[in-house]
């Protein structure tokens, strides 16, 4: 074998071992020991900005999660349901969504960006009902396969706000 030869299948085995590395699932570099940092936003309301808190617990298509400092990176769909923040001082704050996406960096910072975001204690819960019961009519009602899907949809986000406001 030739020098070439050699040299080639050595950087090809480097090339293989660094690929591996790179493809393994690890843990987030949390850059402050167990902190992350929290940035949460609707189109109503920014709600956290890059602050350091101890969790986040959210509500995904995928299921319901918590986030802690160090977690796998993660892209998720939020589908219509409570997402609870523990702060640093351990005081919880639990604000309905509506949808919207999370995701978890590896540098240990999570973004919850919502379409529509409603802290619990501004929940009415008179009025979900109300909005479940119309929604529930429109579904009755709905003509076609696109008003019984946008129903659908209503008729979800109030069941899930009438669940948040009795909670």
């Amino acid at each position: 074998m030739e020098d070439r030869e050699i040299m080639a299948l050595a950087f090809r085995g480097v090339l293989r071992s660094a690929a591996r590395r790179l493809q393994v699932r690890s843990y987030a570099d949390a850059p402050r020991g167990d902190e992350m940092a929290l940035t949460f936003a609707a189109g109503n309301k920014v709600y956290y900005d890059k602050q350091a808190v101890k969790q986040v617990d959210v509500p995904s298509f995928s299921g319901s999660f918590g986030i802690l400092p160090k977690h796998v990176p993660t892209l998720a769909v939020l589908r219509p349901g409570v997402v609870t923040v523990t702060e640093n001082d351990g005081a919880q704050k639990k604000i309905f969504v509506s949808s919207g996406t999370v995701t978890v960096n590896d540098d240990s910072s999570v973004q919850v960006l919502a379409e529509e975001a409603h802290p619990l204690e501004n929940l009415d819960r008179g009025a979900a009902q109300e909005a479940l019961s119309r929604a529930q009519s429109e579904l009755n009602s709905a003509g076609n396969e696109k008003a019984k899907a946008e129903a659908a949809i209503a008729v979800e986000v109030a069941e899930e706000i009438v669940k948040a406001a009795t909670a």
